[in-house]
């Protein structure tokens, strides 16, 4: 992976989904990329719904690709699956440069447990995993007659932290590149509790996120992460509760 960071420069970032690159979900999560002046924010999303996809991608016809207007960001708008956006978004074909972090999201509806093999968000986090790029894949609990749009703002604010803190271990080349990061936030944003790492114990990511965790669990790429990076998130995620005030994670 080509280093993109220069001393003093911006991180860039690359968004994609599975909702569609209209989706509040991931507008909202650009916004908030945007509004720090801390990254280059690029998007390489579908042009309509691709939700449960999994991990599909678009190899009997061409991809048709369209620059889309997304304010403090450069965006294109794709024909194909999550999988075909990420793939295309870090081939420099439409980007001068390969991303640092590829953030798949933010989802309407968790990914949890079995969900994840279905999941078009997951696989886009997944590819760029597979190349060799740090990606996190993120998604909110949804929950009809309790949830609005306003949530996915509050969702995307609430994994900022992690996100900062993932760029600054990538920065100092620390972090793994044998796993990528699952993100679940739950309904009731605001009284979420703090941060949860699930990988053993019999904990689940569907039992923690209805408890109000904000679950974070490292994936590989067809089976659970491997345990070297399992032991550096036990270990990394502590303290990037400590940097940060309980009520920013």
């Amino acid at each position: 992976m080509e280093d993109n960071f220069v001393d003093g420069d911006r991180a860039t970032v690359m968004v994609t989904n599975d909702d569609g690159i209209d989706a509040p979900g991931l507008r909202a999560l650009v916004n908030v990329l945007v509004s720090t002046n801390r990254f280059h924010v690029l998007v390489c999303a579908p042009d309509s719904e691709k939700s449960a996809v999994s991990h599909s991608i678009t190899w009997r016809h061409a991809l048709s690709v369209k620059q889309v207007d997304i304010s403090g960001a450069t965006a294109f708008s794709v024909s194909g699956t999550p999988a075909d956006c990420t793939s295309l978004g870090i081939s420099r074909a439409l980007f001068p440069s390969v991303p640092d972090l590829v953030i798949s999201g933010v989802n309407m509806g968790d990914n949890c447990g079995y969900h994840i093999v279905y999941s078009g968000t997951v696989a886009g986090a997944r590819e760029a995993f597979f190349n060799g790029i740090p990606a996190v894949s993120v998604s909110y609990n949804w929950v009809r007659g309790k949830s609005n749009v306003n949530d996915f703002i509050l969702a995307a604010k609430a994994c900022l932290p992690i996100i900062s803190a993932i760029l600054a271990e990538i920065k100092r080349n620390n972090y793994p590149l044998n796993c990528f990061l699952n993100i679940d936030v739950p309904t009731d944003v605001i009284n979420h509790k703090v941060t949860r790492i699930l990988v053993e114990d019999g904990d689940t990511d569907y039992c923690s996120l209805r408890e109000g965790y904000i679950t974070v669990t490292p994936l590989g790429g067809l089976s659970p992460a491997e345990l070297d990076a399992v032991s550096f998130f036990q270990n990394w995620l502590p303290s990037v509760v400590d940097l940060y005030p309980s009520s920013a994670l």
